[in-house]
């Protein structure tokens, strides 16, 4: 079996809301709540939830712009959570983030050029005078011309300056990369020309993805595996095709049931969740989907409002955390 690239294991993020007179936190958000996964070189792992699940949040914390509160982050057979900021900044190099806004992630005052050799020079991987040829080759492998490298980014189009973000990220030689919803803020028609090119520099480079996305059916087409994320745990994992053809749990069948399919003989009955998602400052005891759920209590006295399900195997790498099919603990 393959080694893990990098494994997660009861990865948490709470932020502090509010503090009484004494400075003690009287109320905290639990963006992440004991997250754990492995990510396997060469693979590209969807991650996906509505908005507020705290999927953003996980991306971040694997590239340190935040810092975790509990947990573990096992890179190269070191907890990034243990090391100091200078030893973890040696791995920031190896784990690049692409953002979902291509109009706010690029500095309006420097020209593409400075955008992708920055992170070149600063970290000095190759000498000064390589570095206009490095930068030329990254625009050529995103599909932008070399002659692009002196404007600026309010020149471009929406993909276009996508397109320049995958290439800062590329600049830094990383293993892995944060997709962190990149198609999301693009129009449809461009969509598919940045998935593919995704796909494309994954085989050119040997890139390995966490591709975050608000719905299945973008991860459907780019995905090796796919987890669900629900009010800040991973809810279910599996294999793309295993996950499409038999989900398990009732929140992953909602949001399948909510891609549109153009072929009435394959449509499906829409599931409608009711009620409001729980408040990550508070969230409910046991399981969090609970108060939504269409299927409470047709397992025969399952805990689903008292104890929270573990993330369980129930059949070949098919995990899944609900006691309609793992049973009461």
């Amino acid at each position: 079996m393959t080694e893990p690239l990098i494994s997660i294991r009861g990865l948490s993020k709470h932020f502090t809301m509010a503090r009484d007179l004494l400075g003690r936190t009287t109320s905290v958000l639990k963006a992440v709540d004991d997250f754990s996964l492995d990510i396997y070189p060469g693979e590209t792992f969807g991650l996906v939830g509505e908005s507020g699940c705290g999927k953003t949040t996980v991306g971040k914390l694997l590239v340190d712009l935040y810092r975790p509160t509990a947990g573990e982050i096992i890179y190269d057979g070191k907890d990034l959570t243990k090391l100091k900021p200078s030893e973890r900044r040696a791995y920031c190099r190896e784990i690049q983030l692409i953002f979902q806004d291509p109009y706010s992630s690029l500095n309006p005052r420097m020209t593409v050029g400075d955008i992708i050799s920055e992170p070149i020079r600063v970290n000095r991987l190759i000498p000064p005078e390589k570095v206009d040829d490095r930068v030329g080759y990254l625009l050529n492998a995103v599909g932008l011309s070399a002659n692009y490298r002196n404007r600026f980014p309010h020149e471009f189009s929406g993909g276009q300056r996508q397109r320049i973000g995958i290439a800062r990220a590329l600049a830094m030689e990383p293993k892995l990369i944060v997709c962190d919803e990149p198609v999301s803020a693009l129009d449809v028609s461009i969509q598919a020309q940045v998935l593919n090119l995704l796909d494309q520099l994954s085989e050119e480079f040997g890139l390995t993805y966490l591709f975050i996305a608000h719905g299945l059916n973008v991860v459907k087409h780019v995905s090796d595996r796919v987890g669900v994320m629900y009010l800040g745990r991973l809810v279910e994992l599996a294999p793309k095709r295993e996950l499409y053809r038999n989900p398990l749990h009732p929140y992953t069948k909602a949001l399948l049931s909510a891609i549109p399919v153009t072929n009435p003989a394959y449509r499906k009955e829409r599931i409608l969740l009711e009620g409001d998602v729980p408040s990550p400052i508070d969230p409910p005891p046991g399981c969090r989907f609970a108060s939504r759920c269409y299927v409470k209590g047709t397992c025969g006295g399952c805990p689903c409002e008292s104890e929270t399900p573990e993330l369980v195997e129930v059949s070949p790498e098919h995990w899944v955390a609900c006691y309609l099919h793992s049973g009461p603990r």
